[in-house]
């Protein structure tokens, strides 16, 4: 039986484009055709989890179809499923906590929240906790205090890409507006956490910097990390955007969406772009 892809795409071993899962060893892509029934996906995804029970990210995509064909409950019981089988799949927490609110069980969405929250935090995964967060503040609920929150020192500000309080960035990294916004509303906390996650995706992609189709796609990381819109980020530099070639898009995203957790690709993921 298949596998699926980060986007929750069964695997198999029929046409040659690699995919893993979060946890799983190298497959190959089958893509569902984007037409095909919802109730269709749904039965494909629960006959693999009935095959893999431990596969998370099957877990996750049955989750989001159920959404799809409007079956909150059960898609709010996938989410904590996968939450189970994989505890550091931080954005299952996210949802699911969401879902959980949405459908009425409050009490359980709390829990899973702050459970999810405190565990993001941890990790470093900063944009789902931040979600986590404003859920659990929009259900009356307290936001964990965490280690992470300790080791920020006194705040100097609120981070306008993470929500949370840290300092100030000493000197703009950039010259012009696009340094000036960094200061006025990025933490130093959130920038370090980027300058690591930036050197990952150099080191994982291996870009070479002094090629200009390589400084777009780290451009492009970074503007997607830090949420700068096409236009925030013409106005900020007085240049628009380059879209990167390639599959660098599709794979920047993926790595953005796994907040650089990517040991099971063990080095290999050069090969896809």
């Amino acid at each position: 039986m298949p596998r699926v892809d980060p986007k929750g795409n069964p695997c198999s071993a029929t046409n040659g484009t690699a995919c893993e899962t979060s946890r799983g060893t190298l497959a190959i892509t089958v893509r569902v055709p984007s037409g095909m029934d919802i109730n269709e996906r749904i039965s494909r995804f629960e006959a693999l989890i009935a095959d893999e029970p431990d596969n998370d990210m099957a877990h996750f995509s049955l989750a989001g179809a159920y959404m799809q064909a409007e079956r909150p409950e059960d898609a709010a019981k996938a989410y904590v499923r996968c939450t189970e089988v994989n505890p550091d799949m931080s954005k299952a927490f996210q949802l699911g906590g969401q879902v959980l609110a949405q459908t009425g069980q409050t009490e359980a969405a709390i829990e899973l929240l702050q459970r999810g929250y405190v565990s993001a935090m941890a990790k470093g995964d900063l944009m789902p906790a931040k979600g986590m967060a404003e859920t659990l503040e929009s259900l009356g609920a307290e936001v964990p205090k965490t280690k992470a929150d300790a080791d920020a020192g006194p705040a100097d500000m609120t981070c306008a890409i993470t929500g949370k309080p840290g300092s100030k960035i000493e000197r703009p990294p950039f010259k012009g507006g696009l340094g000036e916004w960094l200061v006025a509303n990025v933490t130093r906390q959130t920038w370090d956490d980027w300058l690591g996650l930036g050197t990952k995706i150099i080191n994982e992609l291996r870009l070479d910097l002094s090629r200009d189709e390589h400084e777009v796609v780290y451009d492009y990381a970074m503007r997607r990390y830090l949420r700068l819109s096409d236009e925030q980020y013409a106005e900020l530099t007085g240049s628009e955007p380059k879209p990167p070639g390639g599959d660098f898009k599709h794979t920047v995203d993926m790595i953005l969406e796994r907040m650089g957790q990517l040991e099971s690709f063990q080095g290999d993921l050069h090969k896809q772009v």
